[in-house]
């Protein structure tokens, strides 16, 4: 497993080893040792998430104000944008974000810690996104902030319109939103 951080230092892309042949492939997708060896810490996951789109869907930019969520997010079929929003107030790096592209071809993973704001864009046909989570879902502690926020200007590199959620079309705007200290 590789580990690289990215123009956030904090959010750091996960490269596993793949070991393939004319049968096919195998890598371990997760593997508690090795993460702590690489990235320098261990984390706790608690929750498994299945998420399946179709081409056009705009997930996001969501988070949880307590019990935040930290993710190792994974694409096991399609391609996605993946957005990270840093929500940290203390961090130089506050309102900024970054975007990865994972897919099932790359096979590559992202971890966000917690105190980031969390989207993707589905560029293929469809995706199966898969993610560990540090913490349980608690809808009452949920928000989302706004894909298009024009504070943030993220580049979603959009060709159409984003099929959007009732929930995501109802974000708020960076500079309204709670943030973590």
């Amino acid at each position: 497993m590789k580990v690289v951080a990215t123009d956030i230092p904090e959010i750091l892309l996960v490269e596993p080893t793949i070991f393939g042949d004319e049968r096919g492939f195998f890598l371990e997708s997760f593997n508690a040792r090795e993460f702590a060896h690489n990235a320098g810490f261990s984390a706790n996951f608690v929750q498994d998430n299945h998420s399946h789109s179709q081409r056009g869907v705009l997930r996001g930019l969501h988070y949880q104000i307590s019990n935040p969520q930290g993710k190792l997010v994974y694409v096991v079929q399609g391609e996605v944008l993946d957005v990270s929003v840093d929500l940290r107030r203390s961090s130089p790096t506050c309102g900024k974000w970054v975007a990865t592209r994972l897919s099932a071809r790359n096979r590559s993973q992202v971890w966000i810690p917690p105190g980031f704001a969390h989207g993707f864009l589905v560029l293929s046909e469809s995706a199966d996104i898969l993610y560990k989570t540090t913490d349980y879902y608690n809808p009452s502690a949920e928000r989302c902030i706004r894909w298009d926020d024009p504070e943030l200007a993220i580049d979603w590199k959009l060709q159409a319109a984003p099929i959007l959620s009732a929930k995501d079309q109802a974000g708020v705007l960076f500079k309204d939103a709670e943030l973590f200290e």
